[in-house]
């Protein structure tokens, strides 16, 4: 029953609110800047493809590489389909053992995604920790922490990883070689890449930890650690991730350039460092494809990724929206 001061005043329907809170993502500023830059959309497109295709290698490739039963050496050293010479079965020719290289290079994808996204979480987990309890802490931990930082600035991240492999290995023996090389290529690159994420966590927990709201929650009583969790990590996180973006596409030409010097896995586990490192060996004999296509899936790779991290930097940075 309607009273006259109700009378005429129509309550707006509550399912309404519903899809303009679902759909409030499409006027989001940074969904308008990716999609204003055909070049990052393009860039997303090749990376989601290459990732893609990598991790459903066993669902799309026509062999796999790793099974014995589906290579055999008569089809060594075919020339992609479309030249004289090549064979229907083999898109993109074959390798010395006969393998077919479209599914190689799936499958060396995925080896190299996968050492690559685990080698950048390690170094990930370490440097944020370390930023965030030498900011916090301050003094002489902090100045411990920053001076290793700067020693291993003084020397390239792929100096750093030959040294663990050579440590590591060392210790191991070479009989363990081949087993462990997989754990090794993701321990090398993770603490070749941490430094990075200590140094930005630091300096941003620096200027956090001085805030309004952090100075309350410690008087409120609230745990350091919990602090650290929960109010300052989520504010200094922004950097972090162009760092982690642009550092997937570091860690895999890591990995290729370690396993294309030999130091990396053996070549009965292909990765594109191992498959570029292969035909680098019949590149002058004519058989171009081996190295060409491998290289030119890590370059495109590489490309893709880093466009995509340089476009998350500009959209996280507030001064340039």
């Amino acid at each position: 029953m309607s009273t006259p001061a109700t009378k005429g005043i129509v309550e707006p329907a509550p399912a309404a609110a519903a899809p303009k809170a679902r759909w409030r993502w499409r006027d989001s500023d940074i969904l308008a800047s990716f999609l204003s830059s055909k070049v990052t959309v393009l860039s997303a497109i090749v990376s989601v493809l290459l990732i893609g295709g990598s991790l459903l290698a066993p669902l799309v490739a026509p062999t796999n590489p790793f099974d014995p039963a589906t290579v055999d050496l008569m089809d060594s050293l075919m020339p992609p389909r479309w030249v004289e010479g090549g064979d229907p079965r083999f898109l993109l020719g074959t390798d010395n053992q006969g393998r077919d290289l479209y599914s190689a290079i799936l499958y060396g994808m995925r080896v190299s995604l996968i050492i690559g996204l685990a080698g950048v979480a390690i170094a990930a987990v370490l440097g944020i920790g370390l930023g965030l309890f030498a900011g916090w802490v301050g003094g002489r931990v902090d100045a411990f922490v920053m001076r290793v930082a700067d020693v291993q600035l003084t020397f390239p991240a792929i100096l750093i990883a030959l040294l663990i492999d050579g440590v590591v290995h060392g210790i191991v023996g070479n009989a363990q070689r081949e087993n462990t090389a997989f754990a090794v290529l993701i321990l090398s690159i993770g603490l070749s890449f941490w430094v990075q994420y200590a140094r930005t966590v630091r300096g941003s927990t620096m200027v956090e930890k001085n805030k309004d709201y952090v100075q309350a929650a410690r008087l409120i009583g609230i745990p350091a650690p919990l602090i650290l969790l929960k109010h300052v990590l989520p504010n200094v996180i922004g950097p972090v991730l162009v760092i982690l973006t642009i550092n997937i596409a570091l860690a895999v030409i890591t990995e290729a350039t370690l396993s294309f010097l030999g130091v990396g896995l053996p070549p009965t586990q292909p990765s594109l460092g191992t498959l570029i490192r292969i035909g680098n060996d019949f590149l002058f004999s004519g058989e171009w494809w081996i190295v060409a296509f491998p290289g030119l899936t890590l370059a495109a790779f590489v490309l893709a990724v880093n466009l995509v991290g340089d476009w998350l930097r500009d959209a996280l940075n507030p001064k340039l929206r």
